[in-house]
């Protein structure tokens, strides 16, 4: 079972991507994905939508993300969230165990 966040972050002027090129060179990013229990933790940009970010953010469980929640690095994302006068909207999904279904396998190219 893997925890999966999807995080969008909205602002204006750019600054959603801002945001997360700062957390990319800070070594934020970098610092999360090497946390225990990390399995991804990845930006993405809408091309519908150029002032939203999608962060991908999954976990093993949650207690690796509970974890992750009680570092010293919340604050430094909560600053940035601030600095880039940022809104959020968040969806959690549970992975299924038994993985992609045999019947929607033709749809995918490997």
């Amino acid at each position: 079972m893997s925890i999966v966040m999807n995080l969008y972050y909205t602002g204006s002027d750019g600054n959603a991507r801002k945001f997360a090129e700062e957390m990319e060179r800070s070594g934020t990013a970098a610092a999360i994905r090497a946390e225990p229990g990390n399995e991804r933790y990845a930006y993405f940009f809408p091309m519908d939508d150029p002032e939203t970010v999608l962060l991908i953010d999954a976990w093993v469980d949650q207690m690796a993300l509970d974890a992750h929640h009680a570092t010293p690095m919340m604050n430094t994302i909560a600053a940035l969230r601030e600095k880039y006068d940022l809104r959020m909207k968040a969806e959690r999904y549970i992975s299924d165990a038994s993985g992609v279904p045999a019947s929607d396998t033709k749809f995918i190219r490997v």
